[in-house]
Order: C-alpha cells, then sequence, then structure tokens
C-alpha cells in the first residue's frame, strides 16, 4: 500500500479552523521566549557575582512549545485527515482436490487409514487458505469419478465434506468399481469442475492448482493424455503421496467370506507419483516426510506466485491514527522538560482533555 500525501483531504475541514488557537499560542511562545532572553542578557549586565551565572536558553519554552503542538495535531486528528493510497491487489487461488478414494485407501499404514490421513491433511489445507479470494473444489475418483464440492470461498461447505466423511471412503470395498485408482479420470473431471466454473461465472483470475492426494497408480499413456490437458490449461498437479513403501494388505470383504481369496497388498508407488508430478509442471510431496503445515503452505505459496495482480486501485486511507501517535510523543517530549509541580498538574490536565477528545472522537 502506497499512500500518496499529495492528495491529503480532510472529512472535517471545519475544524481545522481550531487551528488559530495553537498558532497564536506559538507566537505568544516566541515573544515570550525573546523577552526572557532580553531580560538575562540586563541582568548579567547589571549584576555582579564571585561565580559565572548559568540561564537555561529557552527555560519552561520547550515544555509550552511541545503543549503547543500536541494541540496542533490533536486538532488535525479531528478534522479526519485522509490521503489516496494504492493498493495492489492480488488474486487468490483456485485449489482442486483429486482424492483418490480406491480400495487401496483403506490400508492401515498411514497411522490410521489412508483415507483418514488424507482426510487430517485435507483439513490442515483448508485451514491454511485466507478464503478471501481463495477458492476450493474436491472430487473423488476410484474407477469412477464423484465430484463433490464445486470451486467455492466459503469454508463450510469443504468442512462439511471432510466431517461426513472423515471415517471411509464413499466408494465401498464390495462394489467392483472401487478395486481400481484411475487417475486419469480424477485429473478430467477436475477439468471439468473449472470449466463448468467458467461457464457459470466467467473467466477468474485466480491461479489454477491440482492437489492430487493418492498412494500412486503405474504410469500410463491414458494417464499421459491427462497431463497434456492441464498442461494446455496451465493447471500443475502437485502430487502428495499417502501410504508407505512397506504398505499393507487392502481388507476385501470377499476373502471374510472365502479364504481362498487372494491377499491383495498396496505399497506406496513413490516413482510413478513423482512422474506425474514433474510431467504437469508441479512438484512431489509426501505425507509424513514434511509437516502438513510445511506441505500446505508450499502447496498453497506456489499457486500464489502463479496468481496475477490487478492494476493499483485508489483508496482513501484514513491517517488521524498517526497524528494522534504524534500528538502523544509531542505531549511525552514535553513531560521531559517540566521544572515544577505545577506544569506537571498542567500536563496532567492536558492529557485528560486529549484523551477526552479521543474518546468522543471515537463515539
Amino acid at each position: 500500500m502506497n499512500l500518496d500525501l499529495n492528495t491529503l483531504q480532510f472529512g472535517e475541514p471545519r475544524l481545522l479552523w481550531l487551528l488559530v488557537f495553537p498558532a497564536a499560542l506559538l507566537v505568544l511562545l516566541v515573544r515570550q521566549v525573546i523577552a526572557r532572553r532580553r531580560d538575562v542578557r540586563q541582568l548579567a549586565a547589571s549584576r555582579q557575582v564571585p561565580v559565572r551565572e548559568r540561564f537555561p536558553v529557552f527555560g519552561d519554552a520547550l515544555f509550552w512549545l511541545c503543549a503547543i503542538i500536541a494541540t496542533a495535531l490533536l486538532f488535525v486528528a479531528l478534522a479526519q485527515p485522509r490521503v489516496v493510497a494504492s493498493t495492489v491487489h492480488r488474486a487468490g487461488v483456485d485449489i482442486v482436490v483429486l482424492l483418490d478414494g480406491s480400495a487401496s485407501m483403506h490400508v492401515r499404514d498411514a497411522n490410521g487409514s489412508r483415507w483418514q490421513r488424507s482426510i487430517r491433511f485435507l483439513r490442515t489445507l483448508g485451514d491454511s487458505l485466507s478464503w478471501d479470494e481463495d477458492r476450493m473444489a474436491l472430487t473423488l475418483f476410484a474407477h469412477i469419478a464423484a465430484p463433490q464440492v464445486r470451486l467455492t470461498r466459503d469454508p463450510n461447505t469443504f468442512f462439511f465434506f471432510l466431517d461426513h466423511l472423515s471415517d471411509s471412503p464413499p466408494f465401498r470395498l464390495e462394489d467392483d468399481t472401487s478395486w481400481d485408482t484411475n487417475i486419469a479420470l480424477g485429473i478430467e473431471w477436475g477439468l471439468r469442475l473449472i470449466e463448468k466454473d467458467e461457464e457459470l461465472r466467467g473467466a477468474s483470475p485466480n491461479a489454477k492448482q491440482f492437489v492430487l492426494l493418492t498412494d500412486g497408480q503405474a504410469f500410463s499413456g491414458v494417464v499421459e493424455d491427462a497431463l497434456k490437458l492441464t498442461r494446455t490449461r496451465n493447471v500443475p498437479i502437485f502430487v502428495v503421496g499417502v501410504g508407505s513403501l512397506q504398505g499393507g494388505v487392502i481388507p476385501d470383504p470377499k476373502r471374510a467370506a472365502n479364504p481362498d481369496e487372494p491377499i491383495i497388498r498396496s505399497a506406496l508407488d513413490r516413482r510413478s507419483l513423482t512422474t506425474i508430478a514433474t510431467t504437469s509442471g508441479g512438484r512431489y510431496l509426501e505425507l509424513d516426510r514434511e509437516s502438513d503445515v510445511a506441505i500446505a503452505n508450499q502447496v498453497i505459496d506456489a499457486a500464489r506466485r502463479r496468481s496475477i495482480a490487478s492494476p493499483p486501485e485508489p483508496a482513501m486511507q484514513p491517517i488521524y491514527w498517526q497524528f494522534l501517535f504524534a500528538a502523544a510523543c509531542a505531549a511525552v517530549a514535553g513531560v521531559l522538560f517540566l521544572r515544577d509541580r505545577s506544569e506537571l498538574w498542567i500536563q496532567a490536565l492536558g492529557a485528560g482533555v486529549v484523551l477526552a477528545a479521543v474518546s468522543a472522537f471515537l463515539r
């Protein structure tokens, strides 16, 4: 924010006439200082003492000068000064979360299930957004995709989903559609969310970015085709891996009924996820290798660096608090030059008047 003092204006200019009083007092003070210096010279010339007398140069004048300055600044503050401030407005960020909801997210190798670990991270990511100009959307995918939240500035909508599906994915293990990790379809639906938002609300200056939370999928030509679309739309993908390289067993309801069913294991596919991130122009991050706050800040900061700053917008900025602060500093400085108790009482009375005036101004 840049303040242009050449554009100084007053909300209550009729109060500026009060400056006549400190101006008159300043004239009287100057006359008193001149008269005092003349009297000091005459006294020094007429008196003969064994020790050279020393007289203060200004005497009590400095105290009264500070009091006059404080009074003048107070009157200026009462006139409500304001200047034109140029505010640079930076666009927010649009983060589309692509959350894996496949069967492998039930594996419990991430301090709970991978799904629960992902939900905890998304809470941190949501808490890290300002939500003023920032927006967030959410879509789930397994063999199929299921958009959940459109791009919104309302954090309650986003956290409502997290609260009601925090234990397990909405895709049931009994359904065959949950036994697949179709990252390409999740990316396509993320792009559809952006396109639908532009169709309804017009183009947004916010920087677009995907956050892909998954345990991985073998990189294939289908995924590569989806990444070409993200590069065309300039939407990088920040991939956040969840799980461990050792992996774990996917709970299979069919095996509970038939022990002869094969055991299916799942492990974090770090190599494929790194390829997806770098190919899209994003980065690969991994839960529990860094704190959730650090990962969320990296995701948001990367998007903010890509956001577009709009031209400065002029706006009136009040600056009366600066004058009140300067008046208080002048009053405190005057105390340093007090010489007797009566002047201290005068200063205390002046401070009371200032406080009363400020209180009346703030009502």
